[in-house]
């Protein structure tokens, strides 16, 4: 087991209509003027924003409204953000949305902090020593950004999709409230549990040895997945199922399933450059490129894909060889993923590339030639062109 740092400071509030806190939970942060950060229209259909906005009148706090995030979140909108916050003097960012959104809030949160542009952080030119305090309230499990320290942004110019990770960015509180994920379409739902399980596997592929625990937890967070995405494909307002789910989204992502291990990464590099390309929905991208990278890799390690054959896909655990095992499990992830409506091919995904297309993802992937990705396997450009060739 390596050395690690658990850092885990979000406050989490879980529940019915725990959304009618925001106001009282934002001012104990020391907020008085907030900017209510935003998708598309279905958080006002629904009601969700004037609850939200009249518990922060409640608590005696003003606010400014910016909506527009949409899937692969936009640098345009996080500098439109930042420049809306200046003007109204905006001391609090709450995020009402997923993922997406809350990766948006945490950027305009560094630009706003340092008065720069954010982009600098996500394109690895400078370090952030700061971060306005950010609130969220999750409307879908997928990303686990509310107790996460990282997010991604979407670059239009040249369509480069950058992550970036620094404990300041961790949202000081996320009201988690099940219910308000009950309304998402199947293909949604499906979207955030592939995402859920490419977390908690991102982590789980490592050649660390003596991980028993974390490698347990791991485990039976893939399983919980799983076993309640599948519930939701035929009764999607399962208000315990919903529950389930956003909490293991959190637990995936908020650093419990890795303590001890080094992680991969390389199956989320390589969807963002998809997702740059493309703009793609990132679980769908997450699901059509993890069993080509599965095969390219596993032989490093056989024995580490055959125990998640076993414990996590139910293969027997006399199926054959630890390849022959390992093999079976991948196999068996991509079934699950069918069985909710994922795609397992860049065919299936409805993104096709060209070989320039590909060699153009793969050179992105790599920074031009700025590092490699992986951990489980260490992969230059030409691998993550062959990986996107298997895809296809």
């Amino acid at each position: 087991m390596k050395n690690f740092e658990y850092y885990a400071p979000t406050r989490v509030v879980f529940g019915k209509d725990t959304e009618k806190k925001a106001g009282e939970l934002a001012k104990a942060c020391g907020a008085s003027r907030v900017l209510v950060h935003f998708g598309g229209g279905s958080a006002k259909k629904s009601g969700l924003l004037d609850r939200i906005c009249a518990s922060l009148t409640e608590a005696g706090l003003s606010y400014v409204m910016l909506g527009g995030v949409v899937p692969n979140p936009r640098l345009s909108l996080v500098h439109q953000g930042i420049e809306l916050c200046k003007k109204e003097q905006v001391d609090f960012i709450l995020a009402v949305g997923g993922g997406s959104v809350i990766d948006s809030a945490k950027a305009i949160g560094y630009g706003l902090y340092h008065n720069c542009d954010p982009w600098l952080f996500y394109d690895r030119k400078t370090v952030a020593s700061g971060c306005i305090p950010i609130g969220a309230v999750p409307t879908i499990a997928a990303a686990g950004s509310e107790m996460s320290d990282s997010s991604v942004i979407t670059n239009e110019d040249g369509w480069l999709k950058r992550g970036y990770s620094s404990d300041y960015s961790r949202c000081r509180f996320a009201i988690m409230n099940p219910e308000l994920t009950c309304t998402l379409p199947p293909y949604q739902t499906a979207c955030g549990c592939t995402d859920i399980l490419m977390h908690t596997m991102e982590r789980y592929f490592s050649h660390e040895k003596h991980t028993d625990l974390t490698d347990s937890i791991s485990e039976a967070l893939m399983r919980t997945v799983m076993k309640n995405a599948r519930i939701l494909m035929e009764d999607p307002r399962n208000y315990d199922a919903r529950a389930e789910i956003m909490w293991a989204g959190s637990l995936s992502h908020n650093g419990l399933t890795g303590c001890g291990t080094a992680g991969d990464w390389a199956s989320h590099q390589i969807e963002h450059e998809l997702g740059g390309m493309f703009d793609v929905a990132h679980g769908a991208g997450l699901a059509a490129v993890w069993g080509s990278w599965a095969r390219y890799v596993y032989q490093e390690e056989p024995e580490k894909f055959a125990q998640f054959a076993v414990q996590v896909m139910g293969v027997p655990a006399d199926a054959g060889t630890a390849e022959e095992t390992a093999l079976a499990g991948i196999r068996a992830m991509e079934d699950f993923f069918h069985s909710i409506g994922m795609p397992t091919s860049l065919r299936e995904l409805g993104a096709v590339p060209t070989e320039e297309q590909m060699k153009e993802m793969a050179q992105k992937c790599v920074f031009f030639g700025r590092r490699t990705v992986g951990g489980f396997r260490v992969l230059h450009a030409e691998d993550i062109e062959a990986i996107y060739r298997m895809a296809l």
